[in-house]
Order: C-alpha cells, then sequence, then structure tokens
C-alpha cells in the first residue's frame, strides 16, 4: 500500500507540474528573469505549493505515524551550515542556466524533452560526485 500511495502522490505531483508549466523552462527562465521581462505567474504557484505544504508539516508534526502507518521520520539537522549554502547555491544557479529543478526535469525528460535529458545526466553525474566525495570525507574521519 506503501507503494501505491507513493506512486499516486508522484504521478499527482508530476501532473501538478505539467499543468502549472513548472516543467517548461522558457516558463521558468521568465519567472527568474526579474530585470527582463518578468513573468510573475509562477510565484502564485510556488505560494500555493508552500502554504498547502507548510499546513500538511504542521499536522504531520502531531503525528508519530502516517496515515498509513509508517512511522514519521524528520531531518536531524535544523541549522544552516557550508555545505547547505553551498548546495544551495549550486541548485540556484542551475535553476537559472537551465530552467529545470530535480522533479521538473524528470517530468520533461519523460515527455522526451533533449534539454531535460541532458539536465538530468548532469544532476545524477552531480549526485555521484557528491556521493564519491562524502564517502573519503568520511573514511578519513
Amino acid at each position: 500500500m506503501l507503494a501505491l500511495s507513493a506512486f499516486a502522490a508522484g504521478l499527482l505531483f508530476g501532473l501538478g507540474l505539467i499543468v502549472s508549466r513548472m516543467a517548461d523552462p522558457e516558463k521558468v527562465l521568465g519567472f527568474l528573469d526579474l530585470a527582463g521581462r518578468w513573468d510573475p505567474s509562477l510565484a502564485f504557484v510556488m505560494g500555493g505549493a508552500v502554504a498547502i505544504g507548510a499546513l500538511a508539516f504542521a499536522l504531520a508534526r502531531r503525528r508519530n505515524t502516517s496515515l498509513l502507518g509508517a512511522p514519521m521520520s524528520w531531518p536531524a539537522a535544523t541549522g544552516l551550515d557550508r555545505p547547505l549554502i553551498a548546495g544551495s547555491a549550486m541548485f540556484g544557479i542551475g535553476w537559472g542556466l537551465a530552467g529545470f529543478c530535480p522533479g521538473p526535469a524528470l517530468v520533461a525528460a519523460s515527455s522526451g524533452q533533449p534539454k531535460a535529458w541532458f539536465f538530468v545526466l548532469a544532476m545524477l553525474a552531480g549526485m555521484a560526485l557528491h556521493s564519491i566525495y562524502t564517502r573519503r570525507i568520511a573514511a578519513r574521519t
């Protein structure tokens, strides 16, 4: 049942990205172009997502298990550190250059957009490099 609910949530998320045009890099780049022909429409999409997410997290924090009975698991780290700030900066730079972030890139790649495939390959390479780096750091300590 957990796998089915995860699939349904992913499908709903992907459909939301398509309907809101978040998987369209031109639309996203128009939103990020504050000094040019700025398109503010995605701000409403993001604002709605943040509001719904904040409500969902507020309700979830009151529970010990999910609606399907799985234990709730929350991140242990709560502060800002150098890796978080560096990762956020790299995310923003990549989003601004390509017009994709990971979720929309996977949706766009599944629809056959070549630009999205290059982004997804670069994203996977970055994830692999990060994994190698963190394993080496952990081995030294």
